[in-house]
């Protein structure tokens, strides 16, 4: 049985919890391309890795816990923890996956997030959350990752990350066709879910902690995340996946 750790959640009806997860899942699918094809590659990767499925797994920026729903039914006897900073996406995923994942509030830019969250796990994900952090935070990152994984475990990073051997196509991507629709999109789901009475106090607690760290909006090439992870120990280092601009990066501690 999985457990909730961290502040407490808001009283949430759990069809509103589902309903604005969905919502969610489409706003992500309009900022990364192909965003299934990127689950279904790193689920691949991490059974391959090891020779089996995934015992333990780590889901840092996680939000409102799709890709840790996905991965803790796929595998049904791992342990799942999601870590996530935002108290309202928490919130949505505590209420939808009571019993099948376990939750934490952690600051990725922050080392104490890997203190709490501990080590020995086979995979640890981070998909479309690196890019918060500042270029320093992110080199800590790595090695705070690497920390977490157990020998011969999988970190896999996902975010924009363009191909520095391919300058003038990545640049030729850049704005992808559908990002401006992604960010009206967004817009409107947050828009719409302040609206929600039951998660008003934490939507106040987000505004605080939000209040004075605006995105970092870091975007470094394939070489650089490369660079950074072999830098904190971690051994093989490649690109698993890529869509336009947009690619994961898998490094085996």
């Amino acid at each position: 049985m999985a457990t909730t750790t961290g502040a407490p959640g808001a009283v949430l009806d759990r069809a509103q919890a589902v309903r604005w997860r969905e919502g969610w899942a489409q706003v992500m699918g309009g900022f990364v391309p192909h965003l299934a094809t990127l689950e279904e590659a790193l689920c691949r990767a991490a059974e391959a890795a090891r020779g089996r499925t995934p015992r333990r797994v780590l889901d840092l920026g996680g939000g409102p816990g799709l890709l840790a729903e996905r991965m803790a039914r796929r595998w049904s006897d791992a342990s799942v923890t999601l870590v996530d900073i935002d108290p309202v996406l928490l919130a949505l995923a505590r209420r939808a996956l009571e019993g099948e994942v376990r939750t934490l509030t952690g600051d990725l830019s922050s080392p104490g997030w890997a203190a709490r969250a501990g080590g020995g796990h086979d995979l640890v994900t981070v998909v479309m959350t690196l890019h918060y952090l500042t270029a320093a935070q992110v080199r800590a990152f790595y090695d705070d990752a690497r920390r977490c994984l157990a020998p011969g475990g999988l970190l896999i990073v996902a975010d924009l990350m363009p191909d520095d051997g391919l300058p003038s196509l990545m640049s030729a991507l850049d704005p992808a066709p559908d990002e401006a629709a992604a960010e009206l999109a967004w817009a409107q789901w947050w828009s719409g879910i302040v609206e929600v009475k039951a998660l008003r106090p934490l939507l106040a607690e987000r505004a605080a902690i939000f209040e004075n760290r605006p995105p970092a909006e870091f975007t470094a090439p394939v070489s650089w995340h490369a660079a950074a992870a072999r830098d904190a120990g971690l051994g093989e280092v490649g690109i698993l996946w890529r869509s336009g601009r947009h690619a994961a990066l898998a490094a085996v501690a």
